[in-house]
């Protein structure tokens, strides 16, 4: 009696298991990258979902909370770190 209920819980977990399986979609859709280029580029998108067209670039970037690394920041912008700590502690109007 109690094999019948060993097999019957295994089965049941395998087929709850096999159903469950959950994956993450294509990294496609986070990000890109150009294969033998020799050009750099960087490219920001901030999009808010309840507005997407009201959002600004210096919103998403400069005036995020929590704050983006200065290191980050200066290196994918090319400016100096004082500059990057400048622009951080402007303020930023809230447009979501």
């Amino acid at each position: 009696m109690a094999l019948k209920y060993f097999v019957l819980i295994i089965a049941i977990l395998a087929v709850v298991t096999s159903i469950s399986h959950a994956s993450d979609p294509s990294p496609l859709q986070d990000f890109c990258v150009a294969v033998n280029d020799s050009m750099n580029a960087v490219a920001f998108a901030g999009l808010c979902s309840q507005n997407p067209g009201v959002i600004t670039i210096e919103n998403a970037v400069f005036g995020s909370n929590p704050s983006i690394s200065d290191d980050v920041l200066a290196k994918a912008f090319q400016i100096d770190k004082k500059v990057v700590d400048y622009l951080q502690s402007q303020f930023w109007w809230d447009n979501n």
